[in-house]
């Protein structure tokens, strides 16, 4: 294992999954090993990003009722390719080498939870998106 890989795994937040069994499937382990802590180590950048792609299409977002908001939230990583292709490099940056050699396995199924994971993130930080006040 490498530096850059050595250090990548350092500052990842350690999150408490449930127990893997046999059963478990690889995807469920790399998601709770490696998506999980990603996330959360970028979830800040996420809320951040996400104000940004609020303010380039004209504040829409804060004039939706809760509901809709939610909704944009979630229309916003599964249907704008560009956001959400942003989005995915901001995670797998911070793969290892193995993670990666992984992950191209079976990107297809990975992409799916990494978008899902996102989505519950961001749309459990709303109340960070509200628009800042200027002082």
């Amino acid at each position: 294992m490498n530096f850059r890989d050595r250090y990548l795994l350092k500052i990842r937040p350690e999150i408490i999954s449930n127990t893997e069994n046999l059963n478990t499937r690889n995807e469920e382990i790399f998601q709770n090993k490696t998506l999980r802590p990603i996330i959360k180590l970028q979830e800040e950048l996420l809320i951040s990003v996400f104000r940004h792609y609020i303010q380039k299409h004209k504040n829409i977002f804060y004039n939706l009722s809760t509901e809709k908001q939610l909704d944009y939230i979630e229309n916003a990583i599964h249907k704008d390719m560009k956001f959400r292709n942003s989005v995915k490099g901001m995670i797998i940056g911070q793969f290892t080498l193995e993670e990666h050699k992984e992950y191209i396995q079976n990107s297809s199924s990975l992409n799916k939870r990494m978008m899902h994971l996102v989505n519950g993130s961001i749309k459990n930080n709303l109340i960070l998106l509200e628009p800042e006040i200027i002082k």
